[in-house]
């Protein structure tokens, strides 16, 4: 019995360690705003000795919170061990707006703690405790590296480091910390060695598996081979080069915006559609309409989205790492009206599951176990050039989570941004909200307030189209969407074939979106 441990990272969660350079890091954020409650300190501050008191009395639930990186020789390739130096106070911090703090002065302050690295030579995670936001709230600013967590494990650890129930307790006697011993590099070389000398053993084992617990063996061979071809061939034509695209810099602009899931779960009724084809077409309107402001005509564009999709079973339900696979998907934006835009990217997205194109993604992780982490760093750089943006929707808990008693109110996702891509787009449903978090290189996106502008425009225009009713943000402070009777028409139609009743409904959109007048269409 070797008397060390430590565990293998998969390839997937490898190729966002080789992914990664210098200004372009592959860590996931969020910032969450809670409301102070029992936390609030007498001088109107938040007890951030409490909060770290409460994070070292879990911190055993999350056993990789207290791993670093290890290489093995020769091959480049992590695994993790325990950190016998760990210290907490360099993963809690304590910082602070000039009070009253506005949320302006917290989006810069997100942007600017997620453009800066995670250090390897640490357990890869920081959590950032920020007080002075005006209206009596603090809010928390988290750093995960992407090697650790995709969306479902990161809402996971939101579970563990939150409760469902304002009571609390902090236990003063959670168990000990030991950490066990780590391999030698010598030791990790021979053990690397022999796990290559029983790799063809263990595909043999591996097939025969397969096999048992596949009824057509030769019909899901030719499912899976058509997937990777399929994928592969996505992924090797290059997208159109845009205002947003181009070699990232290493500043970051962060922006956020809300949306009552209901108004969502209300386009999805009235539309006969998925949540996911609503938010990519708000998505696509929005892009349209911003490059038109750009000078690009938009129709002469191949502009894609890479939508990472969970692959998750239940049995990897609690467990860290990464079970994501992705779609790669054009977005229409020669398309003007709202619902030939949802009717196209739809047909879309049905295609890709008939295609199975996230199952070509998960196959080729699978082969890319036994690659060399030279290929794996290899594939995962030559996709970067076929996607324009990034758009990933995770489903939260929807109930109130709490942190010691003070209620978790919002929380903002952050996706890191690829090479070439200048905006990245994050949702999380949460507590009856839909919450978007933009990640953006300020030298293609400067006005990045302007283009969260255009997504809550293009929220309205969609609404209007598809004669749903969202009431007004003052009512409450949440609007709940409220279908106007049966709408006529419940699929997405093409324009020119939708009848008179439904052209009227649309005039209640907006004219113009917000700002400027956009100019007329140009070859960009």
């Amino acid at each position: 019995m070797p008397r060390y441990s430590y565990d293998r990272l998969s390839a997937q969660d490898n190729s966002f360690l080789l992914f990664e350079q210098p200004g372009l890091y592959m860590h996931v954020s969020s910032t969450q705003i809670f409301e102070l409650g029992p936390l609030e300190t007498s001088e109107g501050g938040v007890d951030f000795e409490q909060i770290k008191r409460f994070i070292a009395s879990i911190l055993h639930r999350i056993p990789r919170y207290r791993q670093k990186l290890q290489w093995i020789p020769y091959e480049n390739t992590p695994v993790w061990v325990d950190d016998p130096d760990f210290e907490l106070e360099y993963h809690v911090r304590h910082s602070g707006l000039p009070r009253p703090g506005s949320e302006q002065q917290l989006k810069k302050l997100s942007g600017r703690l997620m453009a800066q690295h995670l250090d390897r030579a640490r357990p890869m995670w920081e959590m950032t405790v920020v007080e002075g936001l005006e209206g009596g709230r603090f809010a928390v600013i988290t750093k995960i590296h992407h090697c650790m967590i995709d969306g479902s494990s990161g809402v996971d650890i939101s579970q563990i480091l939150q409760s469902p129930s304002p009571d609390h307790h902090i236990d003063e006697n959670p168990p000990a910390f030991i950490p066990r011993p780590a391999p030698t590099g010598r030791e990790l070389a021979m053990d690397s060695l022999s796990d290559r000398l029983r790799l063809p053993l263990r595909a043999v084992r591996g097939f025969r598996e397969f096999r048992r617990e596949t009824e057509n063996l030769r019909e899901e061979i030719s499912v899976r081979a058509r997937a990777v071809r399929n994928t592969m061939v996505a992924q090797n034509q290059p997208s159109s080069q845009t205002p947003v695209n181009g070699e990232i810099g290493p500043h970051r602009a962060f922006d956020w915006y809300t949306t009552p899931l209901q108004d969502v779960k209300a386009l999805r009724r009235a539309l006969e559609c998925t949540v996911n084809d609503v938010v990519l077409t708000i998505v696509t309107s929005t892009f349209r309409e911003y490059l038109k402001r750009r000078l690009v005509d938009p129709a002469e564009l191949d502009f894609r989205v890479q939508a990472p999709v969970s692959v998750r079973r239940d049995e990897d339900r609690g467990k860290m790492g990464n079970r994501v696979s992705a779609w790669l998907l054009r977005l229409p934006l020669e398309e003007a009206d709202p619902l030939d835009q949802l009717a196209k990217v739809r047909e879309t997205t049905l295609k890709l599951k008939e295609s199975q194109q996230a199952l070509g993604v998960d196959t080729m992780m699978s082969i890319m176990e036994v690659m060399p982490s030279s290929l794996l760093s290899l594939g995962a750089r030559s996709a970067s050039g076929s996607v324009n943006t990034i758009v990933t929707n995770v489903p939260g808990p929807q109930f109130p989570l709490y942190l010691l008693g003070a209620e978790l109110r919002e929380m903002y996702p952050q996706v890191p941004l690829l090479q070439n891509v200048g905006i990245g787009i994050a949702l999380i449903s949460y507590n009856g909200r839909i919450h978007w978090g933009f990640n953006a290189d300020p030298q293609y996106l400067p006005d990045l307030a302007t283009f969260v502008e255009l997504v809550a425009h293009s929220v309205e225009q969609l609404a209007a189209a598809a004669q749903v009713k969202l009431t007004p943000p003052e009512a409450g402070g949440l609007r709940q969407a409220q279908a106007e009777g049966k709408a006529p028409r419940k699929t997405a139609k093409p324009a020119k074939a939708r009848r008179e009743a439904p052209k009227k409904a649309s005039k209640k959109a907006p004219q113009k979106p917000p700002g400027d007048a956009s100019p007329p269409e140009a070859a960009g």
